[in-house]
């Protein structure tokens, strides 16, 4: 391998864009990367109706085995 070819100068276009992105990035410096919105609310990952369904049949079907259990000793 010729140590000329591995160790090149940058080209003109190589050059400008490399100048480019230095600008770029250093305009980011010191903002931060994400703004949340304060008044945004989490969303459940199911809806509130199937929440209460689930709700009803895990209490319920623990209210009726201990019915049961109370009943039928």
């Amino acid at each position: 391998m010729n140590l000329y070819n591995f160790f090149q100068p940058q080209t003109p276009k190589q050059r400008h864009a490399n100048e480019m992105y230095a600008m770029r990035e250093a305009a980011k410096r010191g903002k931060s990367k994400i703004e949340k919105p304060v008044s945004e609310k989490k969303k459940l990952g199911i809806s509130i109706y199937w929440a209460y369904l689930l709700i009803f049949l895990a209490v319920g079907g623990a209210m009726l085995e201990t019915l049961y259990m109370l009943l039928l000793r």
